[in-house]
């Protein structure tokens, strides 16, 4: 044994002079320095091999193996134990912009933990225990249909943008040298839907709402720093968005200045010739995503460069300058150093889903609930009632929590473990599923509507899991690849709440889904309604607690729910004419919408002036008085709107330009300011340019997006005219 260990000692050290002796590896030169050393003794083949997701081992040269292919969406998926956030467009709902940065460090350092962990046992980098992380989603969720949409942000571009440029900052660290991890953003550009035809669909959508929908989102993560931007599968416009000039190499590369790397969806590049006939062999295909600017292809295409090379198509220059990028993100990680000056090196797997992450995912996972509806105030039940009955086929379900690119977590709390938790040691407690996910019952007996009948309170969990909505491969039990086309539930989940709602006993819903549902005849049925969306780890003691009065719900809706789909346009057309809150008529529930169990008051808006100028580069201050008048602390999320007045201009009802998330003990009041500068009062035109606008314009600050329904359903909002020149 002794003699084992000096040689492995032996080995150990060799293989650390060999590195030591690389020129590549001085860490006293600068990393472009030492990227220009590694190229020049690397073959074309070598070079060519490091463009792949997979990119192998380089012995002689002692490069080590790496997967490009992580996830992290709202926690370290598919890899080792890691803490379970709430999906991300739950969190969206929380409108909470620290939040959000807290929980990308919390996701990165479980990250880096994961990664140090394995290094020290064996040091490879397998796929998805790796650094690099193809998170954050920011796509516009344009389409409630969008099985995927519930990886997203909402609908709203200032929403998206600001909070995935706060995951970005959190998954990347501060550090000047290193990155804790590289985040990505996804899917550049014009991307969400419809999911079965997302390897050949021609995504058509006009300059306007191109520059004004689609893109925003995605500066806002540039500006942000943003290491990576994977390019989507679908056409924008004719070109193939991971070969084209105009999306990668004219607005990402050109106008935006974005120096990272940029990463094609998994296959992306076998669609040009296979699906999108752009080009008509694997070399023409390789050879348009470089020159067009992708760096990494996730997939085997770029294996193809060689046969590209000897074509004349490209040169090893183009290569280089591809290979660049790649490498620069390698040594930002710290590849290529011995970890003695990255602090990243040096996070304990201790770290990981510890009592500070589970809190966190506790706090996430209150802020994104969401109550629609609360009749005659049902809500919150009391702790001590005789008889408490639970349903539902997602009540106990873990799959329920964790939507799609999750990760696992050793302690997830299922809606029927929050509820035991908190009930009173004499409360009874009943728990029957009813039915079925998404099938008819084969069994006609009924053992489980009598029960509500009897109960004091009934509470049943339905909706979609990862079965049903998400991504096209992993939606096993859908037939329109993870997408809900009719904005249903299930027909048998209906059935169960039509016959377990015939009692006159208090029936809460809580619908557990990524995408919004077609909920008028459930608010028909139920007293109270919560969207879950899939909340997490601590779900179901987030639910409990909102359930039972220990914590009043906050979430805002992050997207529009329209009234059922025939209020869409069609689900293929990516024009936004009657889409979101910007410009959709009478929803069933307005985006920015949330009760709350405390009674808010805003009133008193005040404007420092109501006349601004361009020239002056003006900006106005905007202060509105909010008042908590119950004995409920709660938070709420004041917004603010602007409406250009001016009817020969094709612009947005509404379009939100700032949100504060605030706290308000019971029985207090808190003076909410914003400043609005003439530079947030534009409009695009037909071509896509960005113009002042002069004119009126109506400020409206609240609790929700203005608007008619908004009002009937109980929202304040606040509204002031200001004129623009």
């Amino acid at each position: 044994m002794k003699h084992l260990v000096i040689l492995l000692c032996c080995f150990a050290s060799l293989n650390f002079y060999s590195q030591e002796k690389e020129p590549w590896y001085d860490s006293s030169k600068s990393f472009d320095e030492r990227i220009e050393l590694l190229l020049d003794k690397m073959s074309v083949k070598e070079k060519i091999s490091q463009l792949l997701n997979q990119s192998p081992e380089i012995d002689r040269l002692n490069i080590s193996e790496y997967n490009w292919w992580n996830e992290a969406l709202h926690g370290v998926a598919r890899s080792g134990k890691a803490t379970v956030f709430p999906q991300t467009i739950g969190m969206a709902a929380s409108f909470d912009i620290d939040m959000m940065f807290r929980v990308g460090t919390a996701i990165s350092d479980e990250a880096r933990a994961i990664n140090n962990h394995l290094q020290s046992r064996d040091g490879k980098f397998i796929q998805y225990m790796g650094l690099s992380f193809w998170s954050p989603n920011v796509n516009i969720f344009r389409d409630p249909r969008w099985g995927r949409g519930q990886e997203t942000y909402g609908e709203d571009p200032l929403l998206s943008g600001t909070l995935g440029a706060q995951f970005i900052k959190g998954m990347q660290g501060d550090h000047p040298k290193y990155l804790k991890t590289a985040a990505c953003a996804k899917h550049y550009a014009v991307h969400s839907g419809p999911e079965a035809l997302r390897h050949e669909f021609n995504a058509v959508v006009n300059d306007k709402d191109l520059y004004e929908t689609y893109l925003p989102a995605f500066k806002l993560c540039v500006d942000a720093g943003v290491e990576a931007v994977m390019c989507a599968y679908n056409r924008t416009n004719d070109k193939a968005c991971c070969g084209s000039d105009e999306l990668l190499m004219n607005i990402l590369r050109g106008d935006w200045k974005f120096d990272g790397h940029i990463v094609s969806d998994c296959g992306a590049l076998n669609n040009f010739h296979k699906f999108h006939s752009v080009t008509a062999t694997k070399e023409e295909s390789a050879a348009l995503a470089l020159l067009n600017g992708v760096d990494i292809n996730c997939g085997g295409t770029y294996w193809s460069l060689m046969g590209a090379l000897n074509k004349g198509l490209i040169t090893e220059a183009d290569i280089d300058k591809r290979l660049r990028k790649v490498l620069s993100t390698r040594f930002r990680l710290g590849f290529f150093d011995d970890g003695t000056d990255n602090p990243y090196t040096k996070i304990p797997a201790s770290i990981i889903n510890n009592d500070e992450h589970r809190s966190l995912a506790k706090e996430a996972g209150l802020k994104s609930l969401v109550m629609l509806q609360n009749k005659n105030n049902v809500l919150p039940l009391k702790k001590d009632l005789p008889f408490v009955y639970i349903g539902g086929p997602l009540a106990a379900d873990v799959r329920s929590l964790i939507g799609n690119y999750h990760g696992l977590s050793p302690d997830m709390t299922t809606l029927v473990e929050g509820v035991i938790r908190k009930t009173s040691p004499s409360t009874r407690l009943q728990y029957r599923s009813g039915t079925s996910l998404a099938m008819a019952n084969k069994n006609p007996i009924d053992w489980y509507s009598g029960q509500a009948k009897k109960a004091d309170a009934t509470i049943v969990g339905v909706g979609f899991s990862v079965l049903l909505e998400g991504e096209e491969g992993e939606a096993i039990a859908s037939d329109t690849m993870g997408d809900n086309n009719t904005m249903q539930l299930p027909e048998n989940q209906m059935a169960y709440l039509r016959k377990i709602g015939e009692t006159d006993k208090p029936l809460i819903v809580v619908v557990f889904a990524g995408c919004p549902i077609d909920l008028s005849e459930i608010k028909e049925l139920a007293d109270a309604i919560i969207y879950a969306w899939y909340p997490g780890e601590e779900g179901g003691n987030a639910l409990a607690d909102v359930i039972f009065g220990d914590a009043s719900p906050s979430g805002k809706l992050p997207i529009t729910f329209p009234k059922s789909i025939e209020q869409l346009p069609a689900y293929e057309d990516y024009n936004m004419e009657g889409r979101t809150y910007k410009f959709m008529e009478d929803p069933l529930y307005p985006f920015g919408f949330g009760l709350s169990y405390a009674s808010i008051n805003i009133d008193n808006i005040a404007i420092s002036s109501t006349k601004l100028k361009h020239s002056k580069k003006d900006t106005a201050t905007i202060t509105v008085h909010v008042k908590n008048d119950s004995d409920f602390e709660t938070d709420e999320v004041v917004q603010l709107y602007i409406s250009l007045e001016n009817k020969n201009l094709d612009v947005p009802f509404n379009d939100l330009k700032d949100f504060k998330r605030i706290t308000l003990p019971a029985n207090s009041d808190k003076a909410v300011t914003f400043n609005l500068s003439v530079d947030q009062l534009f409009y695009y035109n037909e071509n896509g340019a960005k113009l002042p606008f002069k004119g009126n314009v109506r400020v409206s600050v609240g609790n929700v997006s203005p608007g008619k329904r908004s009002l009937e359903l109980g929202g304040e909002v606040e509204e002031v005219v200001i004129k623009v020149n």
